[in-house]
């Protein structure tokens, strides 16, 4: 006779994708079906955001809009739309995005070249599409999307990318394109995260050393042909080498930054004590926020901070090999890229903040207040949970096909 099976077992083996069954609790007894921790620490990075977004912007809003609260209700928005964006990444199934991810890259290529016509300008740059209430930085989510379909064309190419230069160039001549977009907004800062990412892939990827060379010495060129081009870039560079140069022009925000750090010592002037956020330090709650938690938590909260984001960076390399182990390429190659991104631009965020980096004016993942940023790395967070997630399943499924 044969043996009834139990009704979850049922409904697992016939699960296909991609409802997230742990939000319901179904999933057999003893088994997660979700890096727990991960999502911890994201949420943790996130709430930590909110508290000095507020601490550190209040006076500059007292300033700019009569309202001291006006970019902690904006960032409550922001905080908002992450729910939203979180709920709805968390239940597409990867092979979604490596099918679309081609449709993707146009997308946002398109909005790469409308913002250069219709884009809204602050500071001189024109980075942002305006859709009523909101704006979206469109730079942003070419880092996202990029990601994903650079993922899909190693997964693809993957032996041509080992063999041939063809292979390797491809992509290169695709982030050629977009980095000559986002360089009339202008923003070289996300240049150089694209190229990172490019480059680490790539490498991961098994591609030749030659080829290597070759492009690293061209990036390396034309950085400096960038800077050179530019008074606003050469200036950028030199300050941050002596900005007690000229420390009330061009090192000027450098310099207020390291007296932030200095006031913090180990254990910081407290919770909403900086006094450089009282309009010393610019950019106080977006670019140098990671100045003001030095001033009030020291150099103890510092620790914590880069503990965390460390860990979340890891986290994704980690689950990338853990992929590429269990053969999904395409979600493994993604979870590298997704942790190189978050990794190198808090390196390039807080090494600005220090004076140990050029200023390139990229946020700080998951802290700095700023709409685009948060929502693009909330949405590249929720996408490795659902890596992992799909990673699990798979192995929850194959352990109850060998018990049939």
């Amino acid at each position: 006779m044969a043996r009834a099976e139990p009704k979850g077992e049922r409904r697992w083996r016939h699960l296909h994708l991609p409802k997230l069954s742990w939000f319901d609790g179904a999933r057999p007894s003893g088994t997660q079906l979700y890096d727990r921790s991960l999502l911890v620490a994201v949420i943790a990075l996130i709430a930590f955001g909110f508290v000095m977004v507020m601490s550190a912007s209040l006076a500059e809003a007292q300033t700019l809009k009569g309202d001291p609260f006006y970019f902690v209700v904006r960032h409550l928005f922001y905080l908002a739309g992450c729910v939203v964006i979180a709920a709805v990444v968390l239940r597409i199934p990867m092979k979604a995005w490596d099918e679309y991810s081609n449709k993707l890259l146009i997308g946002v290529f398109l909005a790469l070249v409308l913002v250069l016509f219709v884009g809204h300008t602050v500071n001189g740059a024109t980075r942002w599409l305006s859709f009523g209430p909101i704006r979206i930085q469109v730079a942003e989510l070419a880092k996202f999307a990029f990601s994903i379909y650079l993922a899909g064309y190693l997964v693809r190419r993957h032996q041509e990318v080992r063999e041939l230069a063809i292979g390797f160039y491809k992509p290169i001549g695709v982030l050629a394109v977009y980095a000559f977009l986002i360089l009339l907004q202008p923003d070289l800062g996300t240049v150089v995260v694209l190229f990172v990412i490019t480059v680490g892939l790539l490498w991961l990827a098994g591609a030749r050393l030659k080829d290597f060379i070759i492009l690293i010495i061209a990036g390396l060129a034309l950085f400096v042909l960038l800077v050179v081009t530019e008074p606003y870039r050469m200036a950028r560079v030199t300050s941050f080498m002596d900005p007690w140069k000229d420390p009330f022009g061009t090192g000027y925000q450098l310099t207020q930054s390291l007296m932030a750090y200095g006031r913090g010592g180990w254990f910081g002037q407290g919770l909403g004590n900086s006094i450089q956020k009282l309009e010393y330090l610019p950019e106080a709650h977006t670019d140098f926020i990671f100045a003001v938690v030095g001033e009030e938590l020291g150099f103890v909260g510092i620790i914590g901070v880069l503990a965390v984001l460390m860990f979340v960076a890891l986290r994704a390399i980690r689950l990338g090999s853990m992929c590429l182990a269990a053969e999904r390429a395409f979600e493994g190659y993604l979870a590298y890229g997704l942790g190189i991104w978050v990794c190198f631009q808090t390196v390039v965020n807080i090494g600005a903040s220090i004076g140990m980096l050029p200023t390139k004016g990229l946020t700080l993942p998951f802290i700095s207040y700023g709409g685009s940023s948060l929502w693009v790395m909330t949405a590249a967070a929720m996408i490795l949970i659902r890596i992992d997630y799909e990673r699990r399943l798979d192995q929850v499924q194959a352990v109850q096909g060998r018990g049939q």
